[in-house]
Parts: C-alpha cells; sequence; structure tokens
C-alpha cells in the first residue's frame, strides 16, 4: 500500500437508491497523475467527495495515506484533509476579495503565520502560477483561465500531498487549457505531489496523465496507461475516446417504432 497514496477497495455508493458505484477499486500511486475519466453523471466527482470525506460510501474501503477515511473521527479527518488539497472546477474564488487575498484567506484561517511571512508565501504561489502580476485584481477582472489558476496558486498554498482537480479544463480556451494542463504536469514533478484528475477531456487528459481509469454505470470500464487506453479493444472506450456519437451508447433514446410513433399507432 505505501507505494500507493491512495487505495480503494470494494467501493460501493448509492445516491436515491440508485448505484453510482459498484464494488470497484483504485490504486493510486504516489507521485503520479491518475486522470479518472468518463461521461457527465457518472460519479467523478463523487469519487473525489468520497475520499476527502465529505461522503460516506455505503461499503468498502477508502485509505488515503494508509489512513481509513470513512472511519476517522472528525478530529482525524480534519488532519488527514490538512494533506489535501482540491481544485475546484468553479474556481470558488471570493468575488470580493482580491487575488493576493483569496490566496492568503486559508492562511489566515487555519495558521497564526505573520503578515510578513503569509506575504512571501502568497507570492510564491502566484509566482508559481504566473500571477504574481495579477495580486491586486478582483476576480471580475480575471479571464475564466487566470481564475482557475489564482485557485491552484490557493490549493497549493500549503503543500498538500495530495491534489485533486475537479474538471480542471472545462471551459476553458485553448491557450488557458494548454496553461492549465502545462501548471498541472509541473506542479507535480517539481512538487512530487499525488494528483487526482477528474476530466472528460480526453485531449488534454492523456495528454500529462500517468495512468487512467475508465468508469461509466457504476464500473470501472477499462484501466491502464493512456497509450494502452488508445488502443483498448473495448468499443465503448473507443467510443468515448474518439467522440463517436453513435456506437454502445445509442444515439437515439429507446423508443418505440418510429412510424408507430407518428401514425399514433400502439
Amino acid at each position: 500500500m505505501r507505494d500507493n497514496w491512495v487505495v480503494i477497495k470494494d467501493l460501493s455508493y448509492y445516491r436515491a437508491g440508485k448505484p453510482i458505484f459498484k464494488k470497484v477499486n483504485f490504486n493510486i500511486p504516489q507521485g503520479k497523475i491518475t486522470a479518472i475519466m468518463g461521461p457527465s453523471g457518472c460519479g467523478k466527482t463523487t469519487l473525489l467527495r468520497l475520499i476527502g470525506g465529505q461522503l460516506s460510501p455505503r461499503r468498502g474501503e477508502i485509505f488515503v495515506n494508509e489512513k481509513n477515511i470513512p472511519r476517522l473521527s472528525r478530529r482525524q479527518l480534519y488532519h488527514a484533509r490538512q494533506d489535501m488539497g482540491l481544485l475546484f472546477q468553479s474556481g470558488a474564488l471570493f468575488t470580493n476579495l482580491s487575488v493576493f487575498e483569496n490566496v492568503a484567506f486559508p492562511l489566515r484561517e487555519h495558521t497564526h503565520l505573520p503578515e510578513e511571512f503569509i506575504h512571501d508565501l502568497v507570492l510564491l504561489k502566484l509566482e508559481a502560477v504566473g500571477l504574481r502580476g495579477a495580486r491586486n485584481l478582483m476576480p471580475y477582472a480575471l479571464s475564466g483561465g487566470m481564475a482557475r489558476r489564482v485557485a491552484l496558486a490557493r490549493t497549493i498554498v500549503f503543500d498538500p500531498k495530495l491534489i485533486m482537480y475537479d474538471e480542471p479544463f472545462t471551459g476553458l480556451d485553448p491557450l488557458s487549457m494548454g496553461a492549465i494542463s502545462k501548471l498541472i504536469k509541473e506542479l507535480n514533478e517539481i512538487l512530487g505531489v499525488t494528483s487526482i484528475l477528474v476530466s472528460h477531456d480526453v485531449q488534454e487528459t492523456l495528454k500529462i496523465a500517468d495512468y487512467v481509469y475508465m468508469i461509466s454505470e457504476g464500473h470501472i470500464m477499462g484501466e491502464g496507461t493512456p497509450e494502452e487506453i488508445t488502443k483498448h479493444t473495448s468499443p465503448w472506450i473507443q467510443q468515448f475516446i474518439r467522440g463517436l456519437p453513435d456506437g454502445v451508447v445509442r444515439f437515439h433514446y429507446p423508443a418505440q417504432n418510429y412510424q408507430e410513433d407518428l401514425l399514433g399507432e400502439s
């Protein structure tokens, strides 16, 4: 288990009686970028919430750094989360705080560091994402890509050992997408962190991931390196990564015969 920062065993989770995961197993290796891919609504973000302890599974075990997350007390979970960072899909910046104050916020809330130290640390993190010069801007003045980068600076302000990215490429133009992709890869290598990347953006994800899990309908449909996924024989995986409109997942929702439907026949 020591080679894997996150180990998930026989995980089952239901929402409103519907199975989201059915006895699935994941191994997230330390120091690597592991991608969780699949169509919208398949449970990718739910998986991150389960790892972070926001949700509890019906059954199964979720180990993060050898700690069984569902069995931790509130105090123990709080300490375990100090080693985790989460980049929200929306960025989730405070709209009434400047870029500098957004990144400084968790330091002021959870530490007693002197202002001089907070100042230097915030600038260090903003420099890492290329936005030290934007420290005084308000969120409304930022592009989507810049806002995502500020959120990333805030995510790494405590130097987490595990960073979880929830759809980091959604809504970004190609230039911003390339910048975020580059940052995720570089931060993983420079900081030596373990990264979990949740996304349905095939091209960008396969460029930077070390290992990929493809999930749908509560199951792992396939797994492997990006090269192995690209060559996978599963028709479902091929349809997904190639963006085919019809295949295993049908274009038409199940319905009665079209002619009979037009004629009102039952």
